[in-house]
């Protein structure tokens, strides 16, 4: 099977990176999107291990449409038999197009149902479906006229791993949170802390990867109802795996700060629900107060942007602090993404590395400054 799993524009390579680490085969890389080989077996393991990617898809087909009845008869086509059985709901769920002649996603979501209704009929031999099962929900793109048709086997969005109760303004999303993680060289023994934790997504999803927890261990997704395509006890087998794989370190020095108690209280919570509230330090504390003695450490932050008005008047002092506090630290390292533009500016220092990503609809930049890596005799004795 072709399977199919979208990501944040620019983060494409630490997605295909957690997929070679699962053992699976990438098939092709796509701005925002990455296609990988497998059975049902690599379904089941996509939505229980991947912290980057929102969804998996079932690839159906791919193929080229400039008019509906093109669409049509190309929706027609596919072997809609193989996935859906005669008492599966479906529906087209999502239409997406960019840079397409066919750009309604209406009209797109109705003609492909309708071909769809067409050909389950003529394989099932039925005038009208019941629709009593199991649900199918269809995502379709188009990109340059070209449809690309997939099923969701997800379901509710891989990002809601199941342990964020309470949430607050502007949480960054747990996928993006653990990308942003993962292009930074932090691993378990090193110092991390976010300033700015709000409910606690980037220091929780820094302990889930700390104790190697599977982020969908704990959940459930669309397609363990699909008997006709996957066996449950696939599910079960796997959850049981990851269960098993999971590693709670001795020491970990993860920390979390927020001025407001509010934030602070859910961040609590969330960690609670995690399974990881004791390898998180939370504390309400402002930047400009961020100490800490040993050298070598990572400041990860999604600071205020702005976009809110109480926001602005203090934003060129907080990221003056935030520049203060970092300044301070041995040897550290800083990765912030946010949309303010006079970031490094106010920061006092240019970032060495910056790259665009949407956080949302917001475009933002994710600025790093990095620090120097420790020497490997004082990495070693970090470890002990």
């Amino acid at each position: 099977m072709e399977l199919m799993a979208p990501c944040h524009f620019g983060l494409e390579a630490v997605l295909k990176r957690e997929l070679m680490d699962l053992g699976l085969e990438i098939l092709k890389t796509e701005d925002g999107r990455i296609t990988f080989g497998g059975g049902e077996d690599a379904i089941v393991k996509a939505n229980i291990h991947l912290r980057t990617t929102e969804r998996i898809l079932l690839k159906v087909g791919e193929f080229q449409a400039e008019s509906f009845e093109e669409l049509f008869e190309k929706t027609l086509d596919l072997p809609w038999e193989d996935f859906i059985p005669k008492d599966g709901k479906f529906w087209v769920a999502k239409a997406a197009s960019v840079k397409s002649k066919l750009f309604s996603p209406s009209d797109i979501q109705s003609i492909m149902k309708k071909a769809i209704v067409e050909r389950l009929k003529r394989v099932y031999h039925l005038s009208w479906f019941p629709e009593t099962g199991s649900s199918y929900p269809i995502r379709v793109s188009l990109m340059k006229d070209i449809v690309t048709v997939g099923i969701d086997t997800s379901g509710v969005s891989l990002h809601k791993r199941g342990y964020r109760q309470m949430t607050v303004k502007a949480p960054i999303t747990e996928t993006l949170a653990s990308a942003l993680l993962l292009l930074t060289p932090w691993h378990a023994d090193r110092i991390l802390v976010d300033p700015f934790c709000g409910s606690g997504t980037f220091p929780i999803e820094a302990a889930m990867i700390a104790a190697n927890m599977a982020p969908g261990m704990n959940r459930e997704f669309l397609a363990q109802k699909w008997e006709n395509l996957i066996p449950f006890d696939l599910w079960k087998r796997a959850r049981e795996q990851a269960r098993d794989e999971v590693k709670m370190p001795e020491k970990t020095d993860i920390q979390g700060y927020d001025i407001d108690a509010e934030a602070l209280k859910a961040a609590r919570a969330n960690a609670k629900l995690a399974g990881v509230e004791n390898l998180i330090h939370l504390q309400q504390r402002p930047v400009k107060e961020l100490r800490h003695a040993r050298p070598y450490g990572f400041i990860i932050a999604n600071p205020p942007y702005g976009e809110r008005l109480e926001e602005k008047e203090n934003l060129r002092v907080i990221y003056r602090e935030l520049g203060e506090s970092f300044a301070r630290l041995d040897r550290w390292s800083m990765y912030l993404i946010t949309s303010y533009e006079e970031a490094e500016k106010d920061i006092g220092r240019k970032a060495d590395k910056n790259r665009k990503i949407y956080n949302g609809m917001i475009k933002a930049y994710y600025y790093q400054f990095l620090g120097p890596k420790p020497p490997r005799r004082a990495a070693a004795e970090t470890t002990d």
